[in-house]
């Protein structure tokens, strides 16, 4: 489902960078329907059309290591969610993921750049008003983690 949505409506402009993420949300919401390996999501989405315009190294760290780290992400953000991790759509869920791998791993990535990104993801296939949730949990993530970078920003 996901796949036709990210081939069938592409945004205009989307830099190699943006592409990576629109890949690590395909194998993502792949992962977690699924549970299938890690390395068979990679290959997977490594052969999806338009893959070639993505950010491949970006990709990877960002797929393989929200994978990885995604018991601990989820921890993270736990707290900040008004229901429980099973209750979010799977859209939301891989989106918060890629946020918080973003702003707990990329720190060279502006705090702002990693909440729009995932803002532009969620609108782009999650429901409505996901990308206003997104938001506002990664904004009181981003506080969490990068406290010094977020009161500048203010």
């Amino acid at each position: 489902m996901i796949e036709k949505t990210l081939h069938a409506n592409p945004s205009k402009n989307r830099t190699p960078r943006h592409r990576a993420r629109e890949f690590a949300l395909q194998g993502l919401y792949q992962w977690l329907l699924n549970n299938e390996d890690a390395t068979k999501v990679v290959n997977n989405i490594r052969a999806a059309h338009g893959f070639d315009k993505a950010d491949s190294d970006h990709f990877t760290v960002l797929l393989y290591g929200t994978i990885k780290d995604s018991v601990a992400l989820r921890e993270t953000f736990a707290p900040l969610v008004d229901r429980g991790i099973h209750e979010l759509s799977p859209i939301e869920h891989a989106v918060l993921l890629i946020g918080a791998f973003e702003l707990k791993n990329n720190m060279e990535i502006p705090y702002r750049v990693v909440i729009n990104e995932a803002v532009e993801l969620t609108k782009s296939f999650g429901g409505i008003d996901g990308h206003k949730y997104v938001n506002g949990v990664l904004d009181k993530l981003a506080a969490k983690l990068r406290p010094e970078e977020v009161a500048k920003g203010r």
